[in-house]
């Protein structure tokens, strides 16, 4: 198996993009997206190669076994101290995101387990190297999180958490952080079945993203208002 060495000053940030390019390669049948999936990955399955089979197909094109050795690697030759918890909040928190539709509660144990704990890691780095902000959009994420791999009593905490820091810490925060909280504590909520209060948390969150000043924050909330699950609130 042939394999080829890290650039120099390498971005995880890009070579999650070549991750993603390469599933979508492998999606479409191109051959030369195949041949590399077959050639790097120990169980290639051109039916389901899912974003982590693309991450760990790029990680051992670089002689790496795994994605998160890919991301050590990368991370520790560029930062270290209270750069290095950055970093790994930032990467953390978007891997976490781009597995977050891939993954629910019908998934393999260990990739529930990974999803969490990827939202749990990327908001103890925070905690690290960031503020309160950065703290409740952490705390936003592990609920949500927990809300899709079934963890409900722990998605209801996080989400409360979350809201809460938003409504101690106001001057630290973005226009579109407390409709993100009233989000996860809507669906926290249906999905306890306290029907009457989630709603009312829903409709506080669409009122508010008509505030958040941004087009693209915006888009971002509503698109995100739009995704199950809502344990059947909105259906």
């Amino acid at each position: 198996m042939s394999t080829t060495p890290l650039p120099a000053k390498a971005s995880l940030s890009q070579l999650r993009a070549r991750a993603k390019e390469l599933r979508k390669a492998v999606a479409k049948g191109r051959p030369d997206a195949i041949e590399r999936a077959r050639e790097h990955h120990p169980s290639y399955d051109e039916a389901a190669f899912t974003l982590r089979d693309a991450q760990l197909t790029i990680a051992r094109e670089h002689g790496l076994a795994s994605w998160p050795e890919l991301m050590e690697k990368v991370a520790t030759e560029l930062v270290e101290g209270r750069e290095l918890h950055r970093y790994f909040g930032v990467e953390l928190n978007n891997e976490t995101w781009d597995l977050l539709e891939e993954i629910d509660e019908t998934s393999p144990l260990g990739d529930q387990e990974r999803l969490l704990y990827g939202a749990y890691a990327a908001c103890l780095h925070w905690l690290e190297a960031g503020n309160e902000a950065n703290h409740a959009r952490g705390e936003h994420l592990i609920a949500r999180v927990a809300l899709r791999i079934g963890r409900i009593d722990v998605g209801l905490q996080h989400a409360r958490r979350c809201l809460e820091l938003i409504e101690t810490h106001r001057e630290q925060m973005s226009d579109w952080d407390e409709p993100f909280a009233r989000e996860a504590l809507a669906r926290a909520l249906a999905a306890t079945g306290q029907t009457a209060a989630a709603r009312a948390e829903l409709e506080k969150a669409r009122e508010l993203t008509k505030l958040v000043a941004g087009e693209g924050d915006r888009k971002v909330l509503d698109e995100e208002l739009a995704k199950e699950p809502w344990f059947g609130l909105t259906s």
